[in-house]
């Protein structure tokens, strides 16, 4: 399979085939009634969703993208993610909507999303699920990946929009700060694909602060969008299978498998690997582990868990 970037980043094995067909209170009938968002919520661009609403929210997805984000109401870092969900939907202005599932309420479709730990996003374009990212995640970054999500749902004809309400059009007056200049160099190349530009403009921010964590989890992700464009998923895991100690064959497949949102089989590949190999080679894998770690999101439970199997092999 090959996919150019963003496809290839934004790609996910999700089964919600269960839930495709599953009644609602009023489903679609045609174009028109496909581009209208279930009721419930705070505008036609952010609403709740139900296991039983579900089947609205695909269909909406052949229209324009839907972003679903799995949270619950005891969960903190949710709570921190939401807001930043709500506010970039809201600047794009119909080009995305929000559907918000409550976990707790919803475990058919917790289940299906295989939503192992939350916050969890993930966005449906034309009725495929497509992972995006765990964790409460800067705004800058949440910025970058809707980018992404925008042209992956261009090149499959998804380019609708919801109308707007009054009360989102009249939070809409509020005067956004610009973003910082190099930030919005790195926005404007990601929009356009231009990834090596996007990196240059993030590694400069850094230059100038090294504590912007914006840039720094921006030229993470742009990093590793840039190593997986064009890159052939078969031909891939064929070259790392005949060569299993090919260090760069091996990262490669972990970095394509992350993008993909096989998080675990990219940090299993490479553990085993940091512990099959010496000298450099070991330096080189435990430097992609260590950034991989930093993209999936530090408290993720499966970074955790790679984190401590790491730090028993170096000692």
């Amino acid at each position: 399979m090959s996919d150019p970037s963003p496809s290839a980043v934004l790609r996910g094995a999700l089964d919600l085939s269960s839930l495709r067909n599953r009644p609602s209170a009023a489903a679609p009938t045609g174009p028109a009634a496909a581009a209208e968002p279930p009721s419930g919520g705070t505008s036609r661009l952010i609403f709740d969703v139900t296991d039983q609403t579900f089947g609205d929210v695909l269909e909406l997805s052949r229209t324009v993208p839907v972003v679903v984000d799995l949270w619950a109401e005891w969960c903190g870092p949710c709570k921190q993610l939401s807001p930043v969900l709500e506010k970039v939907v809201t600047e794009l202005a119909g080009r995305v909507v929000l559907a918000k599932v409550d976990v707790d309420a919803n475990p058919q479709l917790a289940q299906g999303f295989r939503a192992q730990s939350i916050p969890m996003v993930v966005a449906l374009v034309a009725g495929q699920p497509v992972p995006l990212f765990t964790g409460a995640v800067p705004e800058q970054q949440v910025r970058e990946v809707f980018a992404q999500l925008l042209q992956l749902a261009g090149q499959h004809g998804v380019t609708g929009t919801v109308p707007m309400d009054d009360a989102t059009e009249a939070s809409e007056e509020a005067v956004e700060p610009p973003l910082p200049p190099l930030h919005a160099e790195a926005f404007a190349a990601i929009e356009a694909g231009d990834y090596p530009r996007a990196i240059s403009a993030y590694e400069r921010a850094l230059a100038e602060n090294p504590r912007d964590a914006d840039a720094q989890a921006g030229l993470g992700q742009v990093k590793l969008l840039d190593r997986v464009q064009g890159v052939d998923l078969g031909e891939a895991r064929a070259a790392a299978a005949a060569a299993p100690h090919d260090v760069q064959a091996q990262l490669r497949v972990a970095d394509l498998d992350v993008a993909g949102g096989h998080v675990d089989d990219a940090f299993a590949r490479l553990l085993d690997l940091f512990a099959a190999v010496d000298g450099d080679a070991r330096t080189t894998v435990r430097d992609r582990l260590l950034e991989l770690f930093g993209l999936v999101g530090d408290a993720d439970p499966r970074v955790l868990a790679a984190r401590r199997r790491l730090t028993s092999l170096m000692f």
